[in-house]
């Protein structure tokens, strides 16, 4: 369970988001909506640990009922999916995947995790090809399949499927979040398109500009 309580958030004097508070299960997407500007992407650094020192925050966040936001970025075990897939242009597929897994498995077993996600994927015959070989929608589950390996304790979205064409987009909804619930832990999205919203099966709350 991911829980926020009284989130606050200002740049200056000016107040953002104002006593936001919400829960996540493990398994479930909480969608937020908002206008460019609101501090939608500001609240996913909030519970990364990434917060640019030029806002001002209040508020909590726990996991499990242990505090998250006090925790250095390092401890947090996040996964975040941005708009870009981000995969290291210069790498092999498999060695994009292999690069996520803790360094803590050993080798076989990491090897076995990169080629069964390509195997989940339907990409086996391109392990070893790099990203621009892929089609976006492909880089895309890729990118999520990465974030997973990496065993995050929960999830960020920031607008991860703004970049497909309608098309491939309803698809990687489909894909995120049945690895989502496959995971088990709880994700939060960000979007400006209540079709994301829609497709991810759970609450949506819409953030409104503060005047």
């Amino acid at each position: 369970m991911l829980t926020v309580n009284a989130f606050s958030l200002s740049l200056g004097d000016k107040t953002l988001i104002k006593a936001l508070s919400f829960e996540i299960a493990n398994g479930q997407v909480l969608s937020i909506m908002g206008p460019s500007g609101i501090g939608k992407s500001s609240l996913l650094h909030f519970l990364s640990g990434s917060l640019s020192p030029n806002l001002t925050t209040t508020g909590e966040a726990f996991l499990n009922d242990e505090a998250l936001h006090t925790k250095a970025i390092q401890d947090r075990k996040v996964g975040l999916l941005q708009q870009m897939p981000l995969l290291f242009p210069h790498t092999s597929i498999i060695e994009n995947l292999l690069f996520a897994i803790p360094a803590d498995i050993n080798k076989p077993a990491r090897i076995a995790m990169a080629q069964n996600a390509l195997q989940k994927l339907g990409i086996p015959d391109k392990a070893n090809a790099l990203p621009k070989a892929l089609s976006g929608g492909q880089q895309a589950r890729v990118a999520l399949l990465r974030t997973l390996l990496s065993k995050p304790d929960f999830l960020l979205l920031d607008e991860p499927f703004s970049k497909l064409d309608p098309a491939l987009r309803r698809d990687v909804r489909t894909f995120v979040l049945n690895e989502i619930r496959q995971a088990n832990i709880p994700a939060l999205l960000v979007t400006h398109d209540p079709e994301d919203a829609k497709a991810m099966e759970g609450e949506c709350l819409e953030l409104k500009m503060n005047k």
